[in-house]
């Protein structure tokens, strides 16, 4: 496969996930919001999702203060914000138009017809319902895309790219999830364990669609650690952190096999499972979870640049 075809699906796919991560942030901050709270901490919520995104730089160049039509605006809609939902599907659809023939007919259409939707959408006269509907309809769109290419694509090295794209995003996403809710989502005058850091902890279990499994799994009321468990080493858990590593080992060993080459992205995605695979919560906790997930998330963002280096340029 030529390099560039394989940058493009790629990233085609870290755009769709990138898309459907932030239309679940901002549901999560409008749940949340909707919670009675003073207005300072509301704006708490909206300013997390910013960061969860990665893009509080870019929103305060360009607003004077935080606040939820900014927010929703700036995150979902705006040209200025090269990753905004409308700027990720845009981006997704240019890598997927690059490569029509490496994907299959329902993947094309999806993508293709989602763009042409989006471009008829009236984002000036969105209320809150309308921008509910239309966040259901991203999360539509990216399991439309997810499930189509699990269906209908051969498992050659054209699939296993795409989903080095699916996985590496989505581990940086949860990872970024953790560290704003430990560090900065809940108010300096809010007790850990109260009333409101159960419904944050339970809006960010609903934002990764895990609450009912973290019920299954643990059978219990809504805990910090228990939910840091979930997220970071459960590999039943389709979105924690050991899921996706299990997943870019697998992608990364077929494609070494697919080349008869392994390079510096393998050894690396199977340092990080092993870390993984061997880490323990209270281990973790003792030594600082801000410090553990900031490790992970250069290591991540290390893997992305090698695999880059390795088989994208």
């Amino acid at each position: 496969m030529l390099s560039r075809t394989a940058d493009s699906l790629y990233w085609f796919s870290r755009y769709v996930e990138r898309a459907d991560y932030l239309a679940r942030m901002l549901e999560a901050a409008m749940r949340l919001s909707s919670l009675p709270i003073r207005r300072e901490d509301a704006e708490n919520e909206w300013a997390s999702a910013l960061s969860t995104a990665g893009c509080l730089a870019d929103f305060e160049s360009l607003y004077d203060r935080v606040s939820p039509a900014k927010v929703t605006r700036f995150l979902a809609f705006s040209k200025r914000n090269p990753t905004s939902i409308r700027n990720c599907l845009r981006i997704a659809r240019r890598n997927a138009r690059q490569v029509r023939t490496a994907l299959t007919a329902e993947m094309w259409d999806t993508i293709n017809s989602a763009w042409l939707e989006l471009n008829r959408l009236d984002f000036d006269n969105m209320d809150a319902s309308a921008m509910a509907r239309f966040l259901e309809w991203v999360k539509e769109i990216s399991l439309r895309i997810d499930g189509s290419g699990y269906r209908t694509m051969l498992r050659n090295d054209a699939y296993w790219f795409s989903r080095l794209g699916v996985y590496i995003e989505r581990a940086d996403n949860t990872a970024r999830i953790l560290d704003v809710k430990y560090h900065l989502l809940l108010p300096d005058n809010e007790r850990v364990g109260g009333p409101l850091d159960y419904f944050q902890w339970a809006a960010i279990l609903r934002s990764v669609s895990a609450l009912t499994s973290y019920h299954w799994v643990y059978r219990e009321n809504v805990k910090p650690w228990l939910v840091a468990d979930l997220l970071i080493l459960k590999d039943e858990m389709p979105r924690s952190l050991s899921s996706c590593y299990e997943n870019l080992v697998r992608y990364l060993d077929a494609i070494a096999v697919a080349y008869g080459r392994q390079g510096p992205a393998q050894r690396l995605a199977r340092g990080v499972r092993t870390r993984l695979q061997n880490a323990k919560m209270e281990d973790i906790f003792q030594n600082g979870l801000h410090e553990f997930i900031q490790e992970f998330i250069a290591d991540n963002s290390r893997l992305g640049e090698i695999i880059t280096r390795q088989y994208l340029i």
